[in-house]
């Protein structure tokens, strides 16, 4: 008997050790996993195609169009709008040279408050919506193991919903279904030699691949380390305090891999190497027009920067923040060599260069100045969430230093690409982007949307001339607000206005019934503080929304 007690009391420790550990030991399963799923072979050179030994005459050729997406850029990363991260002394002067040569759409909007459905727009020149992309894609367990260590942290006080249920599909299934005509293939009808580098996530099975969708190579971010994490000249930082950072720790490597090939590792931090690549590809291709999508990772966590662009800012005290700032130091450097490049290679004045960001800054990084002066983070609908740099650079057709107001949208980028290229766009489909040339050039008439609408599960948006309607459900709260005067949206107006509530409200269950429900179900709803970054606790009067993926 006493045996029998003794390994009851033993097996009853064993479970609780488990049990008071047992995200910890998810994560180091989902390590193993991922060490078997994602192994990485000695780096491979990529051997880019080539175009011709000699131009063409001057005029035969249609202008290049070169995209360049940050990921999860705030809006107060850049210098250009006299802000910046540490306050402004970690300069931007690359990616702030193609708005002053260029055009500033000051009004800039990503298609979501994450990532791969903006990322979804800008491809198909559609609402994601209209085509079933309302969620972005994540890793079976993903959701459910976030949701966990958020609940153990004990900082948080609203827990998560459960998602929709009903059928779901593969990770690697889940994405943009190849019967939608991208800016790739739009391109390569008309003879675009088309290159895309860094991250997708638009599907990688079924024809979603981008070497299936229009793109004739493309340097596949395979997963999402910028350098092995013991390597000897990358500098770490971990927030222990969010549950999203310790997953990716747990389940990202250090690979990519080319025109759907075994994954191989990169040559050299992440961000770097994306430059010298897109370097290779204007090189070999400065003979033919080209379409390059360069999807940067940075400055998206795990937090990771090269020693030498750490090193450089030792006058930024908190680590973390060093090690963002860091980050955009190296993303600056590398749109100046893109921008570079074009010009060396006497191409600048036949390009288009586009700069924008999926989304807008995190606010789990713990930064809370990543998206001043606009409130929300990414993951939200509200302005910090979904306002985004966005530059447009064609010398001798656009004039330096432009600035329009009028709102913009990711869905633009498409429009804007096919016309610059002399694309005509699909007429079986309702192509929702514009072209934003004409407006650069103050030649347009009207303004650009008197609508633009924004759909994840429980949270909603409608920006309706100039009004902005922000749903969440639950917890059932609506916002409204007038951005023309409250841009930073700081006065709710829905009480005082119910006639403009009711008006945008309409005007969002409208566009609804003109989209598809998601292809795959939410995973569940998570509640965001609105005005607080994920270091800081909740506290039982904070502002929140609830956000569906």
């Amino acid at each position: 008997m006493k045996k029998l007690v003794g390994a009851l009391v033993v097996l009853v420790v064993v479970l609780g050790v488990v049990w008071v550990n047992r995200s910890t030991l998810m994560l180091g399963a989902i390590g193993f996993m991922m060490d078997r799923r994602v192994a990485p072979g000695p780096n491979v050179p990529v051997e880019w195609s080539r175009g011709p030994e000699s131009p063409p005459a001057r005029g035969e050729r249609p202008p290049n169009v070169v995209l360049i997406l940050a990921d999860d850029l705030g809006w107060n990363d850049l210098t250009f709008g006299g802000g910046g991260v540490a306050g402004g002394t970690v300069p931007t002067p690359r990616i702030d040279s193609i708005a002053a040569d260029g055009a500033n759409f000051v009004n800039g909007y990503a298609a979501n408050g994450t990532c791969a459905p903006s990322r979804a727009a800008l491809m198909s020149g559609r609402y994601g919506t209209r085509f079933g992309f309302e969620f972005t894609p994540t890793p079976p367990g993903m959701s459910t193991l976030v949701g966990l260590m958020s609940a153990e942290s004990g900082q948080r006080l609203r827990p998560p919903v459960p998602g929709d249920g009903g059928p779901s599909i593969e990770f690697d299934e889940m994405g943009m279904p190849a019967s939608e005509v991208t800016i790739a293939e739009l391109l390569s009808d008309r003879g675009y030699h088309t290159v895309h580098i860094g991250k997708w996530h638009l599907g990688r099975t079924n024809g979603m691949a981008p070497e299936d969708q229009g793109f004739d190579e493309s340097l596949l971010m395979a997963s999402g380390l910028y350098l092995p994490e013991d390597a000897p000249d990358v500098v770490n930082s971990k927030q222990e305090f969010d549950p999203i950072d310790r997953f990716l720790w747990a389940a990202m490597r250090y690979a990519a891999s080319f025109n759907g090939g075994e994954p191989f590792a990169p040559d050299g931090y992440l961000t770097d190497y994306y430059t010298d690549e897109a370097v290779k590809v204007i090189e070999a291709n400065r003979n033919r027009p080209f379409f390059l999508y360069l999807a940067h990772w940075a400055p998206h966590t795990p937090l990771q920067a090269s020693k030498e662009d750490y090193d450089a800012l030792a006058h930024v005290p908190l680590h973390r923040e060093r090690v963002y700032a860091a980050m955009i130091r190296a993303l600056d450097r590398g749109v100046g060599r893109v921008l570079d490049a074009l010009r060396e290679n006497g191409l600048e004045e036949d390009t288009i260069v586009i700069f924008t960001s999926d989304n807008g800054g995190a606010g789990y990084i713990g930064l809370p100045d990543v998206n001043d002066p606009y409130r929300g983070w990414k993951i939200t609908l509200f302005e910090g969430g979904i306002h985004v740099p966005y530059f447009v650079k064609w010398p001798g057709t656009i004039p330096p230093g432009t600035t329009v107001e009028d709102p913009v949208h990711h869905f633009d980028v498409y429009a804007t690409a096919a016309a610059a290229a002399g694309a005509p766009l699909p007429t079986d489909r309702v192509i929702d982007g514009i072209d934003l040339v004409p407006f650069a050039r103050g030649e347009a008439d009207g303004t650009t949307h008197e609508r633009l609408f924004w759909r994840s599960g429980a949270s909603q948006s409608a920006l309706v001339n100039g009004w902005k309607l922000n749903v969440s459900d639950p917890p059932g709260r609506t916002w409204l607000y007038d951005l023309r005067v409250d841009p930073t949206e700081q006065h709710d107006l829905s009480a005082e206005r119910p006639d403009k509530l009711a008006e945008l409200q309409a005007a969002l269950a409208g566009h609804n019934a003109e989209q598809k429900p998601s292809r795959w179900p939410s995973s569940g709803s998570f509640a965001i503080n609105l005005d607080k970054d994920l270091s800081v606790p909740d506290a039982p009067d904070d502002e929140y929304i609830y956000w569906s993926n």
